[in-house]
């Protein structure tokens, strides 16, 4: 509940003015690319690689279904057990709907992910919130349902 009231608050401090629109432009094609290799290792079953979309912090946060997850090695932890193998893991689609600039270098992220499986098909919305570290984009806090 927290989180979600934190992002309201950001959301309503955002102004299109933060920074000119081709910047804005190259981060939202940054963060688009970033996307698409987190779909990319995920649809070869690797889940490592696309933890390395993430922020490898125990200040990472994860909100799902089961509750708030705090740290990397945590939420890595979660996503293995809850999907265990490819089969679990079908194949992942993302729709990116909306970005949302919070700070020169922090971005919101809404979106939709579809789960193809066998087994069943997944699917919800996520927010994600990214920050530039270091020069490269980081889900620094993630919420999916």
């Amino acid at each position: 509940m927290r989180f979600l009231l934190f992002l309201t608050l950001l959301g309503g401090l955002t102004c299109s003015s933060l920074q000119p629109a081709n910047a804005q432009q190259h981060d939202q094609q940054q963060i688009t690319a970033l996307m698409t290799a987190q779909t990319t290792a995920w649809n070869k079953g690797d889940i490592d690689g696309f933890m390395q979309t993430y922020w490898h912090s125990d200040s990472l946060l994860f909100i799902g279904k089961n509750g708030v997850t705090y740290g990397w090695q945590a939420t890595l932890d979660r996503y293995k057990k809850t999907y265990p193998d490819v089969t679990a893991m079908g194949k992942l689609d993302f729709k990116l709907l909306e970005f949302k600039p919070l700070a020169a270098d922090v971005y919101l992220l809404i979106g939709q992910w579809h789960l193809q499986r066998t087994i069943g098909d997944l699917q919800g919305h996520f927010s994600l919130v990214l920050k530039k570290i270091k020069g490269q984009w980081k889900i620094i806090a993630d919420h999916s349902s």
